[in-house]
């Protein structure tokens, strides 16, 4: 019988764990290498199952009161005149924005209020190795003694160190060809609620999204194959793009000059993580560390998903782990696949390399965002959040 779990990761997936872990009655530990809480990040959103998740949770009108107030979002061209536009109110949970737009610090912030009393939070420490015995598995960490724990769940990001170190040769990892760049600049007074999105040649895009901090986050997108950028120091990954982007047009320049102040700059090359098996033993791994699909609309509410399923068959086979694990991917494989099912060619789509490949994507959008095409076309467009059954799992006694 499991009593004792370690969760190592304290973003989204780790803290909606604990959450849940608890309820089940089990003591959890969280181990998180920051060296304190991160309530940084950029606009992520909840949808579908994810949605039912939260209000489970009693955390749905928390959420949303906490929303970056995002609109919709709009495509435009160098001059900032409208290519197309798709509104929240006409789209609701099929548009690019939806009703649960929030900043990923301020979700993290939220389930980290909500656990920090009934988990043990670890900070400033990370898993070293791992070894599985009859009573367990016993823990080494960087600071500290070993210890043992019944269970290890491994909910970090997509470039997992406690990953590596028991799947490294499995871990697959798909690239979309695509680099992104994540920061925050001063507000400018023509900001307002809805996203803009601008196209350059070269695939080069450039995003400017509302917060509710009052400040604005700015994104900035490169489709090309990978070259090894991503290993670059901070610094340099910066002066590559001002490089990169410096003849972009649009206000590109203004992004660039909050891009050499920005405190929170993160840079990543996009992939996804693929495994034929999410557990090893005692240990079992769930979110971006197990299934990354992306920035595609649907890693935040799989994190929360899979937290509440994984948490669920552990109550629901209390005395039996690997039962509990084998249902946890029975349920959750098809949906991940689902979520991952993402062509190769949308990068390229979204990012055309030629001023002719511009013109065509604006021709496309435009028609796409007429009235009666685009609840069609938003609907098609949408990422398969809702295509779980979830279970409804007793609180223990």
């Amino acid at each position: 019988m499991a009593q004792n779990a370690l969760i190592t990761g304290a973003s989204i997936a780790g803290p909606a764990l604990a959450w849940w872990l608890h309820r089940a009655g089990l003591h959890v530990t969280v181990v998180e290498r920051a060296p304190e809480f991160r309530d940084g990040g950029q606009n992520i959103d909840v949808r579908g199952a994810g949605r039912t998740v939260l209000e489970r949770m009693g955390l749905f009108q928390a959420v949303k009161d906490l929303g970056t107030g995002e609109q919709g979002l709009a495509f435009v061209d160098e001059n900032d005149a409208v290519v197309a536009e798709f509104d929240e109110a006409d789209l609701g949970s099929n548009g690019p924005t939806v009703e649960l737009e929030i900043l990923r610090g301020d979700l993290a912030q939220l389930l980290y209020e909500h656990t920090r009393h009934h988990a043990d939070y670890r900070f400033g420490d990370h898993i070293t190795a791992l070894e599985e015995t009859e009573e367990g598995v016993t823990v080494t960490f960087a600071h500290g003694g070993p210890q043992r724990f019944d269970l290890v769940v491994v909910a970090e990001g997509a470039n997992s160190t406690t990953r590596e170190l028991l799947f490294g040769p499995e871990v697959i990892r798909k690239p979309y060809d695509l680099y992104v760049a994540y920061f925050t600049i001063p507000r400018a007074a023509h900001d307002h609620k809805i996203a803009r999105w601008y196209n350059a040649p070269g695939g080069r895009g450039v995003c400017l999204r509302p917060d509710n901090k009052g400040t604005t986050r700015a994104l900035l997108s490169l489709q090309q194959e990978p070259a090894g950028y991503e290993h670059l120091p901070p610094t340099e990954q910066k002066q590559l793009l001002q490089q990169l982007f410096a003849d972009a047009g649009w206000e590109t320049p203004r992004v660039l000059e909050g891009l050499t102040h920005a405190p929170d700059f993160y840079f990543e090359s996009v992939s996804q993580v693929k495994l034929g098996h999410w557990t090893k033993g005692r240990v079992v791994l769930t979110g971006d560390a197990a299934w990354c699909a992306g920035p595609f609309g649907v890693g935040t509410t799989e994190a929360l998903v899979g937290s509440y399923v994984l948490a669920g068959e552990l109550q629901r086979h209390t005395k039996d782990y690997r039962a509990a694990f084998a249902a946890y991917e029975h349920l959750m494989r098809p949906y991940v696949e689902e979520g991952q099912d993402v062509p190769k060619v949308g990068p390229r789509l979204s990012s055309p390399q030629s001023r002719l490949g511009i013109a065509l994507q604006r021709a496309a959008l435009r028609i796409a965002a007429a009235p009666g095409i685009r609840q069609v076309v938003s609907k098609l467009a949408a990422p398969p959040t809702d295509a779980i059954e979830l279970p409804d799992y007793k609180q223990a006694d």
